[in-house]
């Protein structure tokens, strides 16, 4: 066996309940695993893909981490009630009051996006259908994105709000002023992607591209990723990060006094995706 099927040989898993951990050589494979709810991001899922990641990255023969999702989509983004995060008393969307609701944000959703960002390892997000709000968190805070030719990507004013320094500024505010999605094809244009493949070749591709990385000195790689990353933070990166949090958390506050008031609860979408999918009905 050679190429893939010869590192297939060499599988490892580990047990999660909402994520799929594998060791393919030098690769770590982690997958989103709640496909009937499109990987939505429960607090289960959000805990566990934290400790997946620090698995990955404190294991000495892993060079690559891949971020994949299983199913026709890589994630809807935040869990806004699935049963299973109604049922978690500890989930995000159980917690009441500004101030807890706050320092859980800050810390679920900001502090952990920023952690992945920084791992010591090089990262590879595998993007398939729709990559939505945290779901874009989720890739837009790897090293490099692949995408499925029906990949749809859509940004806003979340918690890790990396937009402008994915696209550019005035691209990001064509799109977050309209709330639409970008393409896998726009996507590649903008630089958000770094290759675009047919759905049919999205797993392969993307593991060709880890192995080829893998090939590299893990020393060398993690070096210059630091450099790049570092880069970007003189250039403001972390702190304009950090800073967009409140403003998201400002704009969210309408929804979460009502929640607060036991009104509203139950909400199917957000607004700005509710457009964004209005918008792809029209157009069909």
């Amino acid at each position: 066996m050679t190429g893939v099927a010869a590192a297939r040989a060499e599988t490892t898993t580990m047990a999660y309940s909402t994520v799929l951990y594998e060791k393919i050589d030098r690769v770590a494979k982690i997958t989103l695993n709640r496909p009937k709810y499109r990987n939505a991001q429960s607090t289960i899922l959000l805990k566990e893909l934290d400790r997946a990641f620090a698995a990955a990255a404190e294991d000495p023969g892993v060079h690559v981490i891949i971020l994949a999702g299983a199913g026709d989509h890589f994630s809807s983004g935040h869990d806004l009630g699935t049963p299973d995060e109604r049922a978690d008393s500890a989930s995000y969307i159980n917690v009441r009051g500004l101030k807890d609701r706050h320092w859980k944000s800050w810390e679920v959703f900001l502090d952990n996006t920023l952690r992945w960002r920084d791992l010591p390892k090089a990262t590879i997000a595998q993007v398939q259908g729709y990559c939505i709000f945290g779901g874009y968190m989720f890739a837009s805070a790897m090293d490099l994105i692949v995408a499925a030719d029906d990949a749809m990507f859509l940004p806003s004013l979340t918690q890790y709000f990396s937009a402008p320094w994915d696209v550019g500024v005035r691209k990001a505010k064509e799109i977050l002023f309209q709330s639409r999605f970008v393409d896998a094809r726009e996507a590649e244009r903008l630089g958000l992607v770094n290759t675009v493949v047919p759905r049919a070749d999205l797993e392969s591709a993307t593991m060709a591209l880890a192995a080829k990385i893998a090939e590299s000195d893990e020393y060398q790689l993690r070096m210059v990723k630091f450099a790049v990353n570092q880069a970007q933070d003189a250039m403001g990166f972390r702190t304009a990060v950090r800073n967009a949090h409140s403003h998201h958390f400002l704009a969210r506050m309408p929804a979460y006094n009502k929640w607060d008031k036991g009104e509203d609860t139950k909400v199917r979408r957000l607004p700005g995706v509710e457009q964004a999918i209005r918008k792809l009905t029209t157009k069909k």
